[in-house]
């Protein structure tokens, strides 16, 4: 098994980590926060708005069942990347679109993504999604984890 590990920001996290945990070669999903400037910040701190932190998921993947790509290419359709700190009702940099890389090879495959997307025609405006080295991943509180599992798809509004 070759364990790697993904970053990724597309809004809430709860949704964004119960979407991924449905992704074959997927192994785990953790939901946290990473860019700020505060050592290991709790969520009401980064609710604030004052400490630069994205709301973002570690995906745990297999490279060897699912590919760093084909991560991307569901990370583009499980939102809208053109919609600037914000994901439906959810607004603030903590929602913004981005995608943190662990390595040059995924910095390298994110850029190229994104690219072809702008070319696709897809979306009517610019992708804003921004491609980010990784910095440290900090996990949110437990009851964070696996949120939509423990209280149902009803309580995310998006």
């Amino acid at each position: 098994m070759a364990l790697e590990k993904a970053f990724f920001g597309a809004g809430c996290f709860w949704h964004v980590e119960h979407s991924f945990r449905g992704v074959p070669g997927v192994a785990e999903v953790f939901s946290g926060f990473m860019g700020g400037s505060v050592k290991n910040p709790s969520y009401e701190q980064v609710c604030s708005g004052n400490t630069g932190h994205v709301e973002v998921v570690e995906v745990v993947f297999d490279s060897s069942k699912v590919s760093y790509d084909a991560l991307l290419d569901f990370f583009w359709g499980m939102h809208d990347p053109t919609q600037f700190n914000r994901q439906g009702p959810d607004f603030g940099e903590q929602y913004r679109s981005v995608i943190f890389y662990a390595n040059e090879g995924q910095r390298l495959a994110a850029e190229k993504s994104k690219e072809m997307l702008e070319a696709s025609g897809r979306f009517k405006g610019p992708v804003v999604t921004s491609i980010e080295p990784a910095k440290e991943f900090f996990r949110a509180e437990e009851y964070h984890q696996r949120y939509l599992e423990k209280h149902g798809s009803g309580s995310c509004p998006v």
